[in-house]
């Protein structure tokens, strides 16, 4: 074989691949995590879990544990700041007895709501944090008890780690069944 026919096979070589990798997806970007990342992750998880059976079940002390003693909970009606105020607020909240479907002539079991927290995002910064996640919010206030979907939208945290223990200093919630609470339309995830 002669040089310059190897150096065509070499050239026609190169072009082929450079046109393949040409129309290849770039890459997926790798997130890379500081030591400890996932610990702290699972504490930020733990955190948001205690948080919605906390009000679910309308227990108001381990709700407002979950804040900073001047953390700032962010909800429909306006901010409530502080963790005692926000222990007094969720006092205030109906409980789950509180609720009664006008048409439940049975005398059911009491009506329940239980949150579930999905698409968890979380951003860390040495003792901060910041967080994003979905919520759903399902009922059974009706005669038959069954499950239906009573609201939906998501949370933006920020985070403090005290003590080894992480607390939110701020919880914004968002609801898309209101409209001066709904989501902003861009993505909220970084």
């Amino acid at each position: 074989m002669s040089i310059i026919r190897a150096r065509q096979r070499i050239t026609t070589t190169l072009l082929l691949l450079s046109a393949c990798c040409a129309f290849m997806p770039p890459a997926a970007q790798t997130a890379e995590y500081a030591a400890g990342y996932g610990d702290d992750r699972a504490m930020i998880e733990d955190l948001q879990a205690r948080y919605a059976f906390a009000m679910d079940f309308r227990d108001a002390d381990t709700y407002a544990s979950t804040f900073t003693e001047g953390g700032v909970l962010d909800w429909a009606n306006g901010e409530v700041k502080g963790r005692q105020a926000i222990r007094e607020f969720i006092q205030t909240q109906p409980s789950r007895g509180g609720f009664v479907a006008k048409s439940d002539s049975a005398a059911a079991r009491p009506p329940a709501a239980r949150h579930s927290i999905t698409n968890v995002v979380v951003r860390i910064e040495g003792n901060k944090a910041y967080g994003r996640a979905y919520w759903t919010q399902l009922g059974n206030d009706n005669s038959e008890r069954s499950a239906i979907l009573g609201s939906y939208g998501h949370y933006e945290d920020e985070l403090e780690k005290i003590d080894g223990q992480w607390y939110f200093t701020r919880r914004t919630i968002y609801n898309e069944q209101l409209d001066r609470r709904a989501g902003p339309l861009q993505n909220p995830a970084w």
